[in-house]
């Protein structure tokens, strides 16, 4: 049995008339950890505990920590997460809800990753949060069951950080034979590594990030998420903070939906669309979710802006 639930794919008449297109939604912000994350990662702790591995450990910015102390709850393993010390109390306090422990430890999360691994033991499992090809072959059942709805779409926007989203929509789009499907990947200024890997035709790391979006801060996509970009249509569009909050209370508004700014990052480009994106018609925004931030803390960077 799966962690995760089948969520529901909704078409948005507010973001249809506010772009110009036909809007859909893929809702996994309704998962039971509030976001996507719990596809994957759910899917990799069950295939770890079936190893025999007694405890979690991970390293994340709030939901995949979330996720994976969901999971080490159900299937009854103690769960150990590292944050670094951008991560929100809020996310920290969920962690903690679900009786994980919580290690708060450097600047950005690769420092509090370091450390994570450092902790492992022989019975210890890490959970990745983005770069692992269980994750990505959970991330992708999302596609599937868009698939079996009998909806196609004419392109798919999603919201990059690490690229385990990516790398998971791209996966499902190529076994549903969805391969020429465009995937619009889009980032925050302060934490674009795909873009600049995408320019730069190589794999490269950013010096550093500065974002709100804190679940988009990696300095470097994966390995995985680089090869999707250079073997099928990929294309990398970068938005403000601003614009990225904006899209969190209008969406709020319009759906009854509060998410954070990693997803307010892709839902921008559902609200204004690019030219390149008014080229497909139907057009699948993956509704990635996000619980680490607050209504009132979404106002005050909003403000801070």
């Amino acid at each position: 049995m799966s962690l995760h639930i089948e969520t529901p794919l909704v078409a948005s008449r507010p973001l249809s008339l506010a772009s110009g297109l036909d809007i859909w939604l893929k809702l996994d912000a309704l998962q039971p950890s509030g976001s996507f994350k719990l596809r994957g990662i759910g899917a990799a702790c069950e295939a770890y505990a079936r190893q025999g591995k007694r405890r979690f450990v991970s390293s994340s910015g709030g939901n995949a920590g979330i996720a994976v102390a969901v999971a080490g709850r159900i299937l009854g393993l103690p769960v150990t997460v590292v944050v670094p010390e951008t991560t929100t109390e809020r996310a920290k306090q969920l962690i903690r809800q679900e009786q994980a422990e919580v290690i708060v430890h450097g600047k950005a999360w690769h420092e509090a990753n370091a450390l994570a691994l450092s902790l492992m033991g022989e019975d210890d499992a890490y959970i990745h949060p983005f770069d692992d090809p269980l994750l990505w072959q959970g991330h992708a059942t999302m596609i599937d069951e868009v698939a079996a709805t009998g909806f196609k779409p004419d392109a798919v926007v999603v919201a990059v950080g690490g690229g385990g989203l990516l790398s998971g929509v791209c996966e499902g789009l190529a076994r549903n034979g969805w391969g020429q499907v465009p995937v619009f990947a889009v980032e925050t200024a302060g934490a674009a590594s795909l873009a600049a890997s995408m320019a730069k035709k190589q794999l490269v790391a950013l010096d550093g990030v500065n974002t709100v979006a804190t679940s988009l801060a990696a300095k470097q996509v994966c390995q995985r998420a680089f090869e999707w970009s250079q073997q099928r249509p990929v294309y990398s569009h970068v938005v403000s903070d601003q614009a990225a909050l904006d899209a969190c209370e209008q969406f709020l508004l319009d759906q009854r939906i509060l998410v954070e700014p990693a997803c307010g990052a892709a839902l921008a480009l559902a609200y204004a669309p690019t030219a390149e994106l008014k080229r497909h018609q139907k057009v699948l925004v993956i509704v990635c979710g996000g619980v680490t931030a607050t209504l009132d803390q979404i106002r005050q960077w909003r403000a801070a802006c």
